[in-house]
């Protein structure tokens, strides 16, 4: 039964993840393990039917890996948070960057499966709609990243479409080159605010008739009006 749904366990504990590996495979889930959150999204994180999250890990946390899932790749894969510490804020902090369970270490084999089961059939009683932007002819579809001008695709840099997107989301909002800059590239240490003027250069060309819909204005930064 459980044989179709693909597991992604991501801890950096290398004994549990072998312990949660096997076991969770011999109630037949397909498992991959990933032992830092960096790993984890150098997978196709899509491909997962639901993700087993250490919060605390050197280097990305749990919780920030989640957000990034959420907020940036915009994914809906079930999350089970998976922790040491078992405080109120710590739970609230696990709902609110989009997880679904909260389970406290040390945990049982059975109760881990008992609450992946539950999770899992949640998500199947739930309707997953495309998260779609349109502009006239142009739709960017927020799941497969990807935008169509006319029915015609256009190959836009992750960046290139990040920015996209939230200059569309905020239509008709002036938006600072240093909120583009904290939004787009919040993990990049050496970036300027000349990165989003060749960013949006290029964005506009490649988007044709759409990119005069790009404002700039000295002082203010960029808007997105049709």
């Amino acid at each position: 039964m459980n044989q179709d749904y693909k597991i992604l366990v991501v801890d950096d504990e290398r004994d549990l993840c072998e312990i949660l590996q096997f076991n969770l495979a011999s109630e037949g889930f397909e498992i991959e393990v990933a032992y830092s959150g960096e790993e984890a999204l150098s997978k196709s994180i899509e491909r997962f039917d639901l993700l087993l999250l250490d919060v605390m890990m050197g280097g990305m946390s749990g919780f920030k890996l989640a957000d990034k899932i959420r907020k940036e790749m915009g994914l809906s894969v079930p999350i089970i948070f998976l922790t040491a510490r078992e405080t109120e804020n710590d739970m609230l902090t696990g709902f609110n960057v989009g997880g679904d369970d909260y389970l406290s270490k040390p945990f049982s084999i059975k109760e881990l499966v008992a609450r992946i089961k539950a999770v899992l059939r949640r998500g199947k009683n739930v309707e997953v709609k495309p998260k779609v932007i349109t502009v006239d002819t142009m739709e960017l579809d927020l799941n497969r990243k990807s935008v169509t001008i006319d029915n015609e695709n256009i190959l836009l840099t992750r960046k290139e479409f990040e920015i996209l997107n939230m200059l569309i989301s905020h239509k008709g909002k002036y938006l600072s080159r240093q909120e583009i800059l904290d939004r787009i590239w919040a993990d990049d240490v050496i970036v300027t605010e000349r990165n989003v003027d060749v960013n949006i250069a290029r964005l506009r060309k490649k988007i044709s008739t759409y990119g005069s819909c790009i404002k700039g204005r000295s002082g203010y930064g960029y808007c997105f009006e049709n």
